[in-house]
């Protein structure tokens, strides 16, 4: 026997799960509550870029920033907090809530829920079959019974620029974990990425120069949104260029000065850039062509989150670029992990309707139903059922934890009207919520309900100001409910509260307001 023999190991389980992110650990959680038997494979950190690279280090590092803006328009504290942030403590508590980039925790967990770990790269290897190799050179083949789902996620992408690889640029990694403070930061991208880390960073201390290649900031969401943020971001200092698209990238070493040449020949000089500019699935090297589909690509899955053509394949999570949050997969991996429970017991009304599947834009324009259909009743079958991941078309949230927050769910007015609905956005100065007077002084803020005309149900809200994200829950479990708004009169907000903002929204579609 070869020592490669030696070192090799087969075992037989229910279901193999490819990541242990967020999304992986809520598919294992599923099918073991269910009583399947589970291997989880990780290659990296248990818990995944969630918990050590995006969300939360991301917060740990806007929080601050958000409540010391906040405390400067407080009355009694306004006078104590205009001294700067303690950057040491910021990054210090930072690197306490990823755990100082260890998952011993995280392992506890999957231990815990009796599944079986295997640290390595994972691999398909055919129908149904996954190989690990190890990092000691063991190798395992683990074969699935019922199930392989792929919870691998996402990378961020450098865009091919002359000079960039030399030049050690920042993306979303190294914008949640640097542990100093870059004198001067150059954000490219206007995103979520971008407009978070701009709001993190300068309120450390960095001098920000955030160029768009677009009009604004957070560009699928409603105008405005990005108008807000933008405003705020530019009266504390930084500078933000629109139509700005980089050409180039110069840097001597990692450690000097990098300086970001434009189309057009203007440069601008920086300590850091940061590359804010999109996404792609961590496919490349999994084994997809042993099953017939593209190395690198998404993933096309219908609603039970199952790959189209293949009745044992899963894809959950970034991977399918259904919606790229972490709530949305942890989402998909509850309706994922049902329906493959379902299935595994021989259920065969968890069909996974393909309706709507597909490969969605992130911003609930895809697949849309028409639920006054009768489909939309919650039945095992259709939308809003048990093995149906409906809200990927109608109902995702998100919250931008900018200064100020942006919050917003379902449809903008401009995604509502390309899908063919007859909707009506009505808007509303928050200002004239008295509530938000007494979050703090000189409140700024702005809501947008979108309501589809024919059913009269609001299939889209967004809320910008302090304290918004809050808010945000109430109205997807209006759009996810398809309330009607002769229901949603008689939600009564408690007064004062920025929840009233629902009543001035639904004061100004009776009287009339709003665009259709």
């Amino acid at each position: 026997m070869t020592r490669a023999a030696e070192n090799e190991h087969a075992h037989a389980y229910d279901v193999v799960v490819l990541g242990a992110g967020p999304v992986g650990e809520n598919v294992v959680d599923r099918v073991r509550a269910a009583g399947l038997t589970v291997a989880v494979v990780e290659g990296e950190l248990v818990g995944g870029e969630c918990s050590y690279w995006a969300c939360m280090p991301s917060k740990a590092l806007l929080r601050p920033a958000i409540v010391r803006a906040e405390a400067r328009r407080t009355p009694g504290l306004r006078g104590h907090a205009y001294g700067p942030l303690d950057a040491h403590e910021v990054l210090a508590h930072r690197d306490s809530v990823v755990g100082d980039w260890k998952d011993d925790g995280q392992v506890e967990w999957v231990a815990s829920t009796g599944a079986q770990l295997y640290r390595g790269h994972g691999r398909l290897d055919g129908p149904r079959r996954v190989t690990v190799q190890g990092p000691e050179g063991d190798r395992h083949v683990l074969t699935a019974r019922h199930a392989v789902a792929v919870c691998t996620g996402s990378r961020a992408v450098l865009p091919d620029l002359p000079g960039l690889p030399a030049a050690g640029p920042w993306t979303s990694r190294e914008a949640t974990s640097s542990g100093r403070v870059p004198e001067r930061l150059v954000v490219v991208g206007g995103g979520v990425v971008g407009a978070e880390m701009a709001t993190a960073w300068q309120a450390l201390g960095s001098r920000v120069t955030v160029l768009v290649r677009g009009e604004g900031l957070l560009p699928r969401m409603e105008p405005f949104a990005g108008e807000h943020v933008a405003a705020a971001l530019t009266e504390r200092g930084a500078e933000i260029r629109t139509g700005a698209t980089v050409a180039a990238v110069v840097r001597d070493g990692h450690t000097g000065p990098v300086t970001v040449v434009l189309e057009g020949g203007d440069r601008v000089e920086g300590d850091e850039v940061l590359f804010a500019t999109g996404r792609r699935p961590r496919t490349e090297d999994i084994g997809l062509e042993t099953v017939g589909l593209e190395p690198g690509s998404w993933l096309s899955v219908d609603d039970s989150l199952r790959v189209e053509g293949h009745d044992w394949l899963y894809a959950v999570g970034d991977v399918n670029h259904r919606a790229l949050l972490t709530h949305q997969g942890k989402y998909q991996a509850r309706i994922a992990g049902a329906a493959i429970a379902a299935r595994a017991a021989g259920n065969g009304s968890a069909d996974g309707s393909a309706s709507g599947a597909g490969n969605g834009s992130g911003d609930g324009s895809a697949g849309l139903r028409d639920s006054s259909t009768g489909s939309g009743d919650g039945s095992v079958n259709g939308p809003w059922g048990p093995y149906s991941a409906t809200a990927d078309h109608a109902a995702v949230p998100q919250v931008v934890f900018t200064d100020p927050e942006v919050a917003s769910v379902g449809l903008t007015l401009a995604a509502a009207e390309a899908a063919g609905r007859r909707a009506r956005a009505v808007d509303l100065d928050l200002t004239a919520v008295a509530g938000a007077g007494l979050y703090v002084q000189g409140y700024r803020g702005h809501a947008r309900m979108v309501v589809d005309l024919d059913r009269e149900t609001v299939i889209g809200a967004t809320f910008v100001g302090p304290g918004i994200g809050e808010l945000l829950h109430s109205a997807t479990v209006a759009v996810t409910g398809e309330v009607p708004i002769t229901r949603l009169w008689h939600a009564v907000p408690a007064y004062p509260t920025l929840s009233e903002a629902w009543l001035r929204l639904l004061e100004a579609y009776r009287d009339g307001a709003g665009t259709a």
